[in-house]
C-alpha cells in the first residue's frame, strides 16, 4: 500500500470534518474519493498533503509515517486552482517543477513532453490571466505531474473542461497509471468513477460509509435485475420475472427484468428462447455507481436498495 490511514479524526471549532476514517490506497491503482459537498473529502486531502494536521490518527506513506519529505513524491491538483495570474505559462511551469526538486534543465526536458501532449506551445509566453478556465486547468495539471510523482492527488480534475478536453485528461490519467503512478481523485462525476477507478471510498457526514473495489461494490448492491436485448414481439410479464423498464429503438427491444425467486440464468434464457423473439443479448444489470452513491448518501435505517 502506498497510503494507509488509521482512525483519522479532524475537527474545526464545533464541526467534526472527519470521524475515525480508515482506508488504504494500493500502489499503481486509481482510487476514487467520493462524497457530497461538505462530507470531508477535502479535509482528508489536506491532511494527506500536510496543508493541515489531523487531531488524531495515523497516516503512512510507503509504510513510513507521513512527513515533509514525502511531499516531493506527491503531486496535488487542488479544486481551488493556485496559479499566479501575472506570471507567464512557461515561467510558472518551470517554477512549480523546481519547487518539486527538478533542476531547470531537467524541468525543461520533462516539460517538452507535456507541452506537446496538451498542445500549449503557442501559450507559453502568455500570462495566466489571459487563459480560459480550461486552459488554466491544463497548465495546473502539467504542474502537478511534471516531476513524475508516485502519488497524484486530483481534486475535481474535470472542472472547467469541455467533453473533448475531459476525454484527453482521462487518457493522460490512464497513461500515468500505466507508467506506475498511483492516483487519488475526488469527483462528483460518477461516469468517471466507473471509467477510471479500481477502488473507491465514499465519505458522508465525516464518516466512511462504503469502500472497496468498484466491480465488487456493484455486485454487493445487485438487485437480481437482468437486461435482455431482442427483436420480435415485446416480452410480457410472467411468474418468472417482472418488467422493470422497456424501450425500443429501430426494432431492437431492451427490457430490464427482475427475476422472481432463485432462478438460474439458463432457465430464464430457455424461457426467453421459447417466445417469439430473436435473442440478441442477456446479462445481469448491475446498479451504476451513481445509483449506489445516491442510495448510500440518502439511505435510512432498514431501507432496501432498488435500481431501474
Amino acid at each position: 500500500m502506498i497510503i494507509e490511514i488509521e482512525n483519522l479524526n479532524k475537527s474545526y471549532q464545533n464541526h467534526q470534518a472527519l470521524k475515525n476514517i480508515s482506508l488504504s490506497i494500493e500502489k499503481g491503482k486509481i482510487f476514487g474519493l467520493l462524497g457530497p459537498n461538505g462530507a470531508g473529502k477535502t479535509s482528508l486531502i489536506r491532511i494527506l498533503t500536510r496543508i493541515t494536521q489531523a487531531d488524531s490518527g495515523v497516516v503512512r506513506f510507503n509504510k513510513e509515517l507521513l512527513s515533509e519529505k514525502h511531499m516531493y513524491s506527491m503531486g496535488y491538483l487542488p479544486e481551488e486552482r493556485g496559479l499566479y495570474k501575472k506570471m507567464t505559462v512557461k515561467d510558472q511551469l518551470l517554477y512549480f517543477a523546481e519547487l518539486k526538486g527538478l533542476s531547470n534543465a531537467i524541468a525543461k526536458e520533462k516539460l517538452k513532453y507535456w507541452i506537446d501532449q496538451f498542445d500549449i506551445k503557442t501559450w507559453l509566453g502568455k500570462k495566466v490571466e489571459e487563459l480560459s478556465k480550461g486552459m488554466q486547468q491544463k497548465i495546473q495539471f502539467i504542474a502537478t505531474v511534471v516531476h513524475e510523482p508516485d502519488l497524484i492527488i486530483l481534486d475535481e480534475p474535470f472542472s472547467g473542461f469541455d467533453p473533448v478536453n475531459a476525454q484527453m485528461l482521462v487518457e493522460q490519467i490512464l497513461r500515468l497509471k500505466e507508467n506506475g503512478a498511483t492516483i487519488l481523485f475526488s469527483t462528483h462525476r460518477m461516469d468517471s468513477v466507473e471509467l477510471l477507478c479500481d477502488n473507491i471510498a465514499l465519505i458522508n457526514h465525516s464518516e466512511k460509509v462504503l469502500d472497496g473495489e468498484v466491480n465488487e461494490i456493484r455486485r454487493r448492491f445487485r438487485t437480481n435485475h437482468f437486461e435482455v436485448k431482442y427483436q420480435g414481439a415485446p416480452i410480457l410479464e410472467e411468474s418468472l420475472f417482472k418488467i422493470i423498464s422497456h424501450e425500443e429503438k429501430q426494432g431492437i427491444h431492451k427490457t430490464i427484468l427482475q427475476l422472481e425467486g432463485p432462478h438460474k440464468n439458463n432457465e430464464i434464457i430457455q424461457n426467453l428462447l421459447s417466445k417469439n423473439i430473436q435473442l440478441i443479448s442477456f446479462g445481469e444489470s448491475l446498479p451504476s455507481m451513481e445509483e449506489i452513491f445516491i442510495h448510500a448518501v440518502q439511505q435510512k435505517s432498514g431501507e432496501s436498495f432498488n435500481h431501474a
